[in-house]
């Protein structure tokens, strides 16, 4: 996957700097650019690390929290499933949370996933499946 090259001026328009201030940057060596004769071309990712953003973050992420009645040697079973599930090939690649915790005296099982909306909604499915067998 490539990354769009940016000029000087649109660098500065991003970054909310003055095209001066970018070059600055770019002598001093806080900004990798390639020069292509007079001018240099800029990568997003580039940009995105000197402003201490990550390119590579994911566009959204959903939060599911799910409260499952159920007795000790279920919520013991799903603790062992849902990891194993996640080791397996996750929709968008991602990096997926699961947090478990449960109340023996109430008999309430707290599912959290985070994670791609993709990967929070399959998990959500496996789980709705191996609540209904």
């Amino acid at each position: 996957m490539s990354q769009p090259f940016h000029t000087v001026a649109d660098a500065a328009e991003r970054l909310r700097l003055h095209p001066k201030t970018i070059l600055r940057f770019i002598r001093e060596g806080r900004l990798r650019a390639t020069r292509v004769g007079r001018q240099y071309r800029i990568l997003s990712g580039d940009l995105a690390a000197l402003s201490g953003q990550d390119a590579s973050a994911p566009a959204a992420r959903a939060t599911a929290i799910v409260d499952l009645a159920v007795e000790a040697e279920t919520a013991r079973a799903l603790a062992a499933y849902l990891p194993a599930l996640r080791a397996g090939r996750p929709v968008s690649g991602e990096h997926m949370n699961i947090d478990l915790a449960y109340d023996p005296q109430a008999g309430l099982l707290k599912v959290v996933l985070i994670g791609a909306p993709a990967d929070v909604g399959a998990m959500l499915s496996h789980l709705d499946a191996w609540l209904r067998r």
